[in-house]
């Protein structure tokens, strides 16, 4: 993934790392849209839910935001097609470092934005267009990133969202149970397993320590991620640019 090849390890030691970040940059994420708006971030299958409740109230502005937040979702993936799938398709490198750079630039600003309260208090409820404007930003984020990930994984891994990722463990710890059934046809299950584990792990965790740093510094809490993300951004500029022509 570092080098941009088209040929892709699912399980190599830097593709897994990489996806354990990210799957603790999207804990931090979801918990960050939590405690700012109270909302989660990359539940897309929570906003139509929520779509129904608010239409049924009859709140229409509040149903009608719920259907434009997770657009931002499929737009973040969209991104994540042109610049690596689409690429990848016409035989070119795969621009994992533009991918990489946008979700860095676009948490940039949501902690710009924050710092000068532009998205209002910390914390309150989610009622103001602003409120919208976070989550939409976060959305896009989290549609890059697992749009990303599902594309150099060949869809095996998710980092944004824990059911998918889940409904996978499941079906994978059965076939490794009932492995001496199958006569070998499970190679590379175990692993998958322990990547998908990780993952759920991480995640976890990243919403764990997520809580005490956007309790402590509010929206300048999104440093965190954006950080995160500035690291991987300057990595794969290294590996697909600077070193390449060198």
């Amino acid at each position: 993934m570092l080098y941009g090849k088209s040929s892709i390890s699912a399980y190599t030691r830097g593709n897994v790392c990489i996806w354990m970040v990210l799957a603790f940059q999207a804990g931090l994420l979801n918990i960050g849209g939590v405690l700012a708006c109270h909302s989660f971030v990359s539940h897309v299958t929570g906003y139509a839910s929520l779509f129904g409740v608010q239409a049924n109230k009859g709140d229409y502005l509040a149903a009608s935001g719920m259907l434009v937040v997770p657009l931002f979702f499929l737009l973040g993936a969209m991104l994540s097609g042109f610049l690596v799938d689409l690429q990848l398709k016409l035989h070119q490198q795969p621009r994992y470092y533009v991918v990489f750079g946008a979700i860095f630039i676009e948490l940039l600003i949501v902690v710009i934005a924050g710092f000068n309260h532009l998205f209002g208090e910390f914390g309150e409820p989610m009622e103001k267009t602003r409120d919208y404007t976070l989550l939409a930003l976060l959305c896009m984020i989290c549609g890059t990133q697992n749009g990303l990930i599902t594309l150099v994984s060949k869809s095996v891994v998710r980092t944004t969202h824990l059911t998918g990722i889940t409904t996978d463990l499941g079906i994978g710890l059965v076939r490794v149970l009932n492995s001496g059934r199958l006569f070998g046809k499970i190679d590379d299950e175990g692993r998958a397993n322990l990547m998908r584990i990780g993952i759920i792990v991480f995640f976890i965790l990243g919403s764990v320590f997520g809580v005490r740093i956007f309790h402590s510094f509010e929206y300048r809490g999104f440093i965190f991620p954006a950080v995160i993300s500035g690291s991987l951004f300057f990595l794969t500029f290294y590996f697909q640019v600077i070193r390449r022509r060198a």
